[in-house]
């Protein structure tokens, strides 16, 4: 097969998507729009209908060439890239057949990529291996899956002899601050269930991952003069430190779990001395675990306070996302033509558990089951991201395998 997906990969990596996390725009950097802007150019030079929106998503659909009806299908990844590490001016290296040896980024030599530090290099001897310089991320997260969508959108129309219903490609802006369907249009897309393009190793699928609320504690204390203080003054930021220092540190932290465990986060603290505030972030695989989380924060906050009798505190929860599984367990077919996809064009899956949320477990919510496909991406939102063309070649072939399997149903 003649694939197109590296040179579009090469292509779109180096225009700047990032998102800007402080931004209230959609999207939230303007400069994402003009990979929005090269895509649809793409599509429309492939004969592909397409329509997009003020914020930068792009629908596209190929009609069926069945005499049958079958469901309609889609596929989704996202055009931005994480604002973790700088995404301007990305300089893609290809290092063709690669042998096993240690990558050295040339921009900077301190960027070493080697086997011992990424062991999936291991499996990847003779691929060509993509990185950037060492300035900046690559952008794989998820460029890889808007490329791999679009090679496949390429072979659907350019091959008329591979057999497929209605299928549907969806891009967002925005996924890598969480507000990655924020602006999506369900009737638009108009499908029955769909993938997220947004994995990694090759033969990753992942049809879970975590639920996800955000809270923010309050804590209201007593100002008054520091030099006539003495037996008045409740320091709101001390008293918010406190609340900060008591949590657990040998377990329910980021740092200290992994696979299933989930964890309670501070990400934010600020205020004065009459009033401050802590925000965290609160994950689990089991939803209800949140509601224990937030007991935990409440719990500690009661205990200190008790040293502080003339203050009080507040907590606001707010759901953020929700674990696909709860959906996708309905809908068990979804994933079963998934792996059965994989299985036929060679790939031995893994089973995987997200440890963060996607567009797909959005969608799963909104009634579109979307479990999570490999599109090769390692070492995300670093310097030392990189990507095998190999796997994204593979991922290809599955994806026009899904296609071919829907037929059958």
């Amino acid at each position: 097969m003649d694939y197109t997906v590296k040179s579009r990969f090469l292509k779109y990596v180096k225009i700047d998507t990032q998102a800007d996390p402080m931004s209230q725009s959609f999207p939230s950097s303007e400069k994402q729009k003009e990979l929005t802007v090269l895509l649809c150019d793409e599509l429309k030079s492939m004969g592909i209908e397409y329509t997009t929106n003020e914020a930068g998503y792009i629908y596209a659909s190929i009609p069926s060439n069945l005499t049958k009806q079958v469901p309609r299908i889609f596929f989704c990844a996202h055009i931005d890239t994480a604002p973790d590490c700088s995404g301007t001016n990305v300089k893609p290296i290809v290092h063709e057949n690669y042998q096993g040896q240690n990558i050295i980024l040339p921009d900077d030599n301190s960027i070493v990529i080697s086997s011992d530090q990424f062991p999936n290099l291991k499996k990847k001897i003779g691929h060509d291996i993509i990185t950037a310089s060492g300035l900046t991320l690559l952008g794989s997260d998820d460029k890889s899956g808007i490329a791999i969508i679009m090679d496949a959108l390429h072979q659907l129309v350019s091959r008329p002899e591979l057999p497929h219903g209605e299928v549907k490609a969806l891009f967002t802006t925005d996924e890598e601050i969480g507000k990655g369907v924020a602006k999506v249009d369900l009737a638009i897309l108009n499908a029955d269930f769909g993938y997220t393009l947004d994995s990694g190793e090759l033969g990753y699928f992942e049809d879970e991952n975590f639920s996800a609320n955000s809270m923010k504690l309050t804590v209201h204390g007593v100002s008054a003069h520091p030099g006539y203080a003495k037996g008045a003054m409740e320091n709101a930021i001390k008293i918010v430190s406190e609340i900060v220092a008591a949590l657990p540190k040998l377990t329910l932290t980021p740092e200290t779990t992994e696979n299933k465990e989930g964890f309670i986060h501070p990400t934010k603290i600020q205020g004065g001395l009459e009033t401050a505030s802590v925000e965290f972030i609160l994950r689990d695989f089991e939803t209800s675990k949140l509601d224990e989380y937030a007991d935990v924060i409440k719990n500690i906050a009661e205990k200190v306070l008790q040293s502080y009798p003339n203050s009080t505190f507040e907590t606001e929860v707010k759901t953020q996302y929700r674990n696909m599984k709860d959906v996708l367990i309905k809908h068990p077919h979804v994933s079963e033509i998934a792996l059965k996809a994989m299985e036929n064009v060679g790939i031995n899956y893994t089973y995987g558990s997200i440890r963060g949320g996607t567009d797909g477990a959005a969608l799963s919510h909104m009634g579109l089951p979307c479990p999570n496909l490999f599109a090769g991406e390692q070492a995300i939102h670093s310097k030392y991201e990189w990507v095998s063309v190999h796997d994204m070649q593979k991922s290809v072939d599955t994806v026009l395998e899904i296609c071919r399997l829907v037929t059958l149903m």
